[in-house]
């Protein structure tokens, strides 16, 4: 057999000099990982691990997390080195449907090449059909994934953080892209984990071009890995957590039935492969701003914090030179309401309707972001002011409500708004509105900086909300702000028992040197 007639190359006329594939590339799945690479980066697969359309991939015996991912494959035309991305997309020759699997129970030992986990045969399905590049917007593509039948991944490229000539463009800076090369370009959110007898559906279209589904079969194996010649298969909470998708997935799932080894403690390891210290994330993305965050705010400042009036923060801040610190316009849908957190974000966009098509279905921004959403934190949305639509109701509020968040802040819309009132969660927004999300707004991406009420709010600020508003402090302020904002209280109670018991304001408030020095004799006392 030849590699023009082996069927695993049939789709593509032969064997590919190289298969590269993109670590992270969409938007929804940045945002269920919760962190979102400021560049690409890319790992090799071999050529060996392709495979066509109806084949059969083999879980191995004493393994537990095969996961698919639905991704858009490029095939290259003419070679490309050196070449800008506005000139990119002109070698690319054609467009198919790709299955890019993996192996968790094999990716710490990894260390981010994914040689183990994503090289086996088979775990690389291609096709059925290619649909010339030419003849399509690259920005426009369409990529479904169903499992069973039950369609679990539906994106398109204007969801990439990364679009295509880019990936291309990049890749031609580092080495020669040749003709018959496969480029895979990462995969959007829904990706999980699949089981024996499992069957996987994989399909891109670009307008009235399709390239059919790519179908793939999951088998159980009866061959284990040998401890005397390698690393044997390991996993642990946070393998489960990211091949299944989320904590609350991987907790749902089955017990495995074969799952006998425990994970090396190497470092915890995400989309990439790689491990924390290595993985690119922009700066204020929760790895790095909700942790600086946790640390701020103490329990003994969350205490002083919930003692302070959000005025008396107010002037503290503009003392300091901050004076657009307030999210404008949103009161407390319950009177009395008082909240102190940190922020975690949620942005939504104008309504297009394209877009919501492709972004608003499913587990999409908002939901993950009222899944994610931790004790003491607070949900802030950006609606752009926009009142003309709810941006939660009552199940989300529960949600977060059960989450143990401390509030939810929208310059939009609450839908629902008495039954949410009595969910028991302080919210404060704009005002109520009977319609749904969809009429004004796409949710599009979460833990990000958002502009919300006038103001820009990072993952990890400090907020503060009761009757006159919500403030936002940054956190290596709060502490100092907080203490200043404390003795300013006490003063100003002082000054309020003296002008209560008779004396003019005159010398008074704000107070001269005498009535300085008295105030200070009392509270020396």
């Amino acid at each position: 057999m030849t590699d023009s007639t082996d069927p695993r190359f049939a789709t593509l006329g032969g064997r590919p000099g190289k298969i590269v594939a993109v670590h992270l590339s969409y938007a929804s799945r940045a945002d269920q990982r919760g962190r979102r690479p400021v560049a690409p980066s890319y790992f090799f697969k071999p050529s060996s691990s392709l495979a066509p359309s109806g084949a059969e991939i083999v879980r191995p015996a004493g393994t537990e997390l095969l996961a698919f991912e639905g991704e858009i494959a490029l095939i290259i035309g003419e070679p490309a080195r050196w070449v800008a991305p506005d000139a990119a997309w002109s070698h690319v020759a054609s467009v198919t449907a790709a299955n890019d699997f993996g192996l968790y129970d094999l990716r710490a030992n990894d260390k981010g090449s994914n040689v183990r986990s994503k090289g086996g045969d088979g775990y690389t399905p291609l096709g059925p059909a290619l649909i010339d590049a030419r003849a399509v917007d690259p920005a426009a593509l369409r990529l479904r994934t169903w499992v069973n039948g039950d369609l679990v991944q539906d994106d398109s490229t204007a969801g990439l953080i990364f679009p295509l000539a880019q990936i291309v463009a990049d890749l031609s800076q580092h080495f020669t892209l040749e003709t018959g090369d496969v480029i895979l370009t990462g995969t959007p959110a829904g990706s999980s984990v699949v089981v024996p007898g499992d069957v996987v559906e994989v399909q891109v279209d670009a307008g009235a071009l399709s390239t059919g589904r790519l179908r793939t079969s999951v088998t159980q194996g009866t061959r284990s890995f040998d401890a005397a010649i390698g690393s044997l298969p390991a996993v642990d909470d946070t393998q489960r957590a990211e091949a299944w998708g989320s904590p609350e997935a991987a907790a749902a799932a089955p017990a495995a039935p074969s799952a006998p080894h425990a994970a090396p403690k190497t470092g915890d390891h995400t989309e990439t492969g790689r491990p924390d210290a290595e993985r690119p994330v922009l700066a204020g993305s929760p790895v790095l701003a909700t942790d600086a965050a946790d640390s701020a705010l103490t329990p003994e400042l969350r205490d002083k914090l919930s003692r302070v009036p959000v005025a008396a923060l107010s002037g503290q801040l503009r003392k300091r030179g901050l004076n657009d610190v307030t999210i404008d316009g949103v009161h407390a849908l319950t009177p009395g309401s008082r909240f102190v957190g940190t922020a975690r974000t949620l942005r939504f966009l104008p309504h297009r309707e394209d877009l919501f098509a492709a972004r608003g279905g499913g587990q999409n921004a908002q939901k993950r972001a009222f899944d994610a959403v931790e004790e003491g934190e607070v949900l802030v949305i950006e609606a752009r002011g926009e009142r003309g639509s709810g941006t939660l109701g009552d199940i989300l509020a529960i949600r977060a409500h059960a989450r143990g968040a401390a509030a939810i802040v929208t310059d939009g819309g609450v839908r629902d708004a008495e039954a949410v009132a009595a969910v028991g969660i302080p919210v404060f927004t704009a005002g109520p509105h009977p319609a749904v999300l969809g009429r004004r707004h796409v949710p599009w991406e979460t833990d990000v900086a958002v502009g919300c009420g006038g103001t820009t709010v990072e993952p990890g600020d400090i907020l503060v909300g009761d009757g006159d508003g919500v403030i936002v402090l940054p956190p290596a302020l709060a502490a100092e702000v907080a203490d200043a904002a404390l003795a300013q209280e006490e003063e100003d109670a002082w000054v309020a028992r003296q002008v209560a018991s008779g004396h003019p304001l005159v010398g008074l408030f704000p107070m001269n040197a005498a009535w300085r020095a008295r105030f200070e004799s009392e509270r020396n006392a």
